[in-house]
């Protein structure tokens, strides 16, 4: 299955950072935060995000103004301990390990063997991990091609961790081990209405102990119960690349938060988004967007007549004014009452159309880590004021 979703293991790996150095004068200005520290020790803990940020106004910029030290295994990796300097060269800021050099690990007894240094991760990997291993978007004609379960031997209603599953149709032995995922709901776009992909939902792994139609499968691993009408995709075993290299979204990709992944109404820091922007639209893992609210239609009061300074100490419960707020009275359904009549019983009420645009201000930054064909999995990294679905976003002003 060429088009399907890649399905990600869960290891020790970490997450590093690919920081390729731009050459002199081929970028723009990198601003540094007004407040950043000269040198900064490298703490357990940290991100290469939270690191950059210290010394940044735009963290994901951190790869203009990184030295790395060729003579150190992986130069592009930073280790708790480290300590990082900012410097200047030609007038313009770098960072690079005080030193330089080999590091020098001292070596003390253990009772256990475990990692003596590990890399500081680019963005915090126990948020991402679930979205990276167990989460899928397939188009629909992988759905309708993909095997699906289709009894159970014993009769059962579900499956669980070892029991055995019939499925509709595995003809061969060549792959041997399954995914086992529940179509979800479909991504649309809200722009244009059309359907981007399914969610799917990891529910289970299984081995295959008999092909056929149907084919005989047995449960290695569950995480919810085996459903009649449950699909199979092979598992792919492959290590996914997981070093990110942040950088500015393609100038011109704009896009829209679709959903959120864990459920929440308001958005905010580290939490998963996906947007309606994919691989077909050049955007893969590391891109940057910043997330944009306005745009929207708003009522101009004080064009309207609504918000007249001079009016407002004679407001009265005697006014229709009073009554129908930002309505105005237009006119008479059943002719002019008395003019005695304080509270007119046909009046015919219209809302002003004197109306503005609110322009688009920055609400928050996020990072894509998983992209597929048409929609991408991001990162909030930061959030300046509460997110929502359908907010947009596009390549962050520098």
């Amino acid at each position: 299955m060429a088009a399907r979703a890649r399905s990600y293991r869960r290891g020790g790996l970490l997450l590093g950072l690919a920081l390729a150095v731009v050459a002199a004068g081929a970028a723009a200005e990198v601003p540094l935060n007004p407040s950043h520290p000269a040198r900064y020790v490298v703490r357990q803990g940290d991100t290469l995000w939270d690191i950059a940020g210290r010394f940044l106004r735009e963290p994901w910029r951190w790869g203009e103004i990184w030295q790395a030290n060729p003579g150190i295994g992986d130069p592009n990796l930073i280790y708790p301990g480290d300590v990082l300097v900012l410097t200047y060269e030609n007038g313009e800021p770098r960072i690079a390990r005080e030193g330089g050099g080999m590091r020098v690990v001292k070596l003390t007894p253990r009772v256990r063997v475990e990692a003596l240094d590990r890399a500081v991760p680019a963005i915090p990997a126990n948020v991402i991990e679930p979205f990276l291993t167990r989460a899928y978007i397939l188009e629909k004609s992988e759905m309708d091609a993909a095997p699906y379960v289709v009894g159970f031997p014993d009769k059962h209603i579900v499956a669980g961790l070892a029991d055995a599953v019939y499925v509709r149709t595995i003809p061969t032995e060549e792959v041997g081990n399954f995914d086992i995922i529940r179509p979800g709901p479909a991504y649309t776009d809200p722009d244009t209405g059309e359907i981007l992909g399914y969610e799917a939902a990891y529910v289970a792994n299984a081995n295959l102990e008999r092909p056929g139609d149907p084919a005989k499968m047995r449960i290695g691993r569950s995480e919810i119960e085996v459903s009649i009408g449950d699909r199979l995709i092979p598992t792919d075993d492959a290590e996914p690349v997981l070093r990110f290299e942040p950088r500015s979204a393609p100038a011109g990709v704009k896009g829209r938060i679709i959903s959120v992944l864990n459920g929440v109404t308001q958005i905010g820091q580290y939490n998963v988004v996906v947007l309606n922007r994919g691989r077909d639209d050049g955007v893969l893992p590391g891109h940057v967007f910043a997330v944009y609210q306005g745009g929207e239609e708003r009522h101009d009061d004080v064009k309207a007549g609504l918000a007249d300074w001079r009016n407002w100490r004679d407001e009265t419960p005697l006014s229709t004014e009073f009554w129908y707020d930002k309505y105005r009275v237009t006119g008479w359904r059943q002719g002019q009452p008395d003019e005695n009549t304080p509270f007119p019983p046909h009046v015919e009420v219209r809302k002003p159309v004197a109306t503005y645009v609110s322009p688009y201000e920055r609400s928050g930054i996020l990072m894509v880590f998983r992209s597929f064909p048409r929609v991408s999995f991001a990162l909030v990294m930061s959030a300046e004021r509460p997110m929502a679905v359908l907010d947009s976003v596009g390549a962050p002003e520098s």
